[in-house]
């Protein structure tokens, strides 16, 4: 089980194999079927830093989800450096187990450049400190293994099971525990993980139903754009909706905050919510 912080940096420590290909393990816990997408992703973009030039920075990721990733052996990430231009470089990462894909990866980095500004308005919140703590919804749930080096501040609670039909918005603030040291990379690797924790959720809101309800769920893919340097342990709002919902599919997007209203990254995500 992913208990601490501490336990998330090892994790995103890879090993180097040779040159572009990198060995990641994943928490040991009986309990797990399958690994979770927020730990893949995170060690993707992990294994796509390794390679990138000193001092650009991601600015958005595409992920596909092939199969379901095996916890019980690691995982080999290589690395394609299919681009370095004047101001972006581009990295492919293969995720394998087992002989096969399990997960592909696009990153784009970019130096820093000034340009336009402009950005989305942070909609109006109660602050975190006057939100009960998510974390004891998530004790009864698969997601402990998953959430532990997170604190979250639901403004609304969700339930996990199912629950009143209600509309597919919601806000959760959330943040790793004080101090999280390291750079941009190791935060935004953090932030990555997190991402994936909720976002699929938001999409059965208006179905009465939940993560633990009798349902096949899995991430098809993931997208992340890094609009604004951010700190992954100051609190962040998490903005999520989900506009559609078909062919067994759902949709889902979000917008995360810093505490002061900058809009520091985008999110996207198709998962699939069939019916059992």
């Amino acid at each position: 089980m992913i208990q601490s912080v501490s336990d998330l940096v090892r994790l995103l420590d890879l090993e180097s194999i040779e040159d572009n290909v990198f060995r990641g393990l994943s928490p040991p816990d009986l309990t797990q079927q399958r690994v979770f997408g927020g730990q893949v992703l995170a060690q993707a973009l992990t294994a796509a830093y390794r390679t990138a030039p000193e001092g650009r920075l991601c600015h958005s990721f595409h992920a596909y989800f092939l199969r379901p990733g095996d916890p019980a052996v690691p995982i080999l990430y290589e690395v394609d450096r299919s681009r370095d231009g004047g101001s972006f470089s581009v990295r492919r990462v293969v995720a394998i187990q087992h002989g096969a894909q399990i997960f592909v990866l696009s990153a784009s980095f970019q130096k820093s450049e000034p340009g336009f500004e402009h950005q989305a308005q942070m909609p109006q919140a109660p602050p975190p400190e006057d939100l009960p703590d998510g974390a004891a919804l998530l004790e009864s749930a698969p997601l402990r293994t998953r959430a532990r080096p997170f604190e979250f501040r639901p403004v609304i609670e969700r339930g996990l099971g199912d629950r009143p039909v209600r509309a597919p918005l919601d806000h959760i603030w959330l943040r790793v525990p004080p101090p999280l040291g390291g750079g941009p990379a190791l935060h935004q690797a953090f932030l990555a993980f997190a991402s994936d924790l909720s976002l699929l959720d938001t999409a059965l809101l208006p179905h009465g139903k939940g993560l633990m309800s009798n349902l096949q769920i899995a991430s098809l893919d993931h997208a992340m754009w890094f609009h604004r340097a951010f700190r992954a342990d100051d609190w962040m709002l998490y903005v999520q909706d989900s506009p559609s919902a078909s062919g067994a599919r759902g949709f889902a997007r979000g917008l995360i905050f810093a505490r002061d209203g900058t809009l520091i990254a985008s999110v996207a995500q198709e998962g699939l919510i069939r019916q059992r």
